[in-house]
């Protein structure tokens, strides 16, 4: 064998390949991190999971950006509130709640399933 083989990475064979590049290395593929596609009940929870967080997080960064209209003054606060206050508004904070619900119950449910209290099905 020659040097060059021997301290070859794997898949650097199908990389020189000429074509598009799939996923040809180790771990699972870029846009297989929320895809549901061929996935049980379990990936489907796990890729809402992941949604559902990154919901949450965005919530809680434009919660605080809110929060910090109160610094400016009691004007562009009422303004605020009147916004708040429509329907429309309030239909989103409906999906927020949904998505906190969902996340802390599938949480709970990764944690039974992990520490092998719940059986995974």
């Amino acid at each position: 064998m020659s040097p060059a083989t021997t301290n070859e990475l794997p898949g650097a064979t199908e990389r020189a390949l000429p074509g598009p590049i799939h996923h040809k290395g180790p771990g699972p593929a870029e846009s297989g991190w929320l895809d549901p596609r061929g996935r049980g009940h379990g990936g489907r929870g796990l890729a809402l999971h992941r949604i559902t967080g990154l919901v949450i997080v965005l919530y809680l960064y434009l919660h605080l950006g809110v929060l910090s209209m109160l610094l400016i003054g009691r004007s562009s606060w009422s303004s605020f509130l009147s916004l708040v206050t429509a329907k429309s508004f309030l239909a989103l904070e409906a999906v927020l709640i949904a998505a906190v619900l969902f996340h802390g119950l599938n949480g709970i449910r990764v944690a039974l399933v992990g520490s092998g209290i719940a059986v995974s099905q």
